[in-house]
């Protein structure tokens, strides 16, 4: 079994599917698209490990709390890994984790996004290692997100052939 998959079955984590877009939505992209030696990942929401989007919905800071959307952060780092793990066939191909873009559906006055966006971080330095899991990131307030999430993120990942 592969290293990743090993620490994951550990922790009694699992990776969900390709998410399912609520209905008549269609996503015209590749969720990882690779390029050279890179994987550029879209932006992934938190999923329920049936593929669907996972709940609670709205801002943080009013209809979510900092608690709930750090875990909503940690669901998307799940999805990702999923979307990673379909593309490449094995997450230990997987040899930097360059960027992270974190984007937080913030209620006004709301400034607390890296608090939130640590549940992504922290998951992937607990699989990955300070060495391949250390990345550059950003943690932002967005308006809205797409379905009302209150999470998204996209990263950027360096792989071995």
């Amino acid at each position: 079994m592969a290293r990743i998959e090993a620490k994951l079955l550990t922790l009694g984590l699992t990776l969900p599917p390709q998410m399912r877009p609520p209905p008549g939505v269609l996503l015209p992209f590749q969720f990882v698209r690779i390029v050279g030696n890179r994987a550029l990942v879209s932006g992934h929401g938190p999923q329920d490990p049936d593929g669907s989007i996972a709940q609670p919905l709205g801002k943080v800071g009013r209809e979510v709390s900092v608690e709930q959307a750090y875990e909503a952060a940690r669901l998307t780092a799940l999805s990702v890994l999923g979307s990673l793990q379909r593309a490449l066939g094995d997450l230990d191909r997987i040899s930097a984790w360059s960027r992270v873009f974190g984007m937080v559906n913030s209620a006004p006055g709301f400034n607390r996004q890296p608090n939130v966006i640590n549940g992504f971080s922290d998951l992937i330095l607990e699989l990955f290692g300070p060495e391949i899991g250390a990345h550059s990131r950003s943690a932002v307030g967005m308006a809205e997100l797409p379905f009302n999430i209150p999470v998204e993120i996209e990263a950027e990942v360096e792989i071995r052939g």
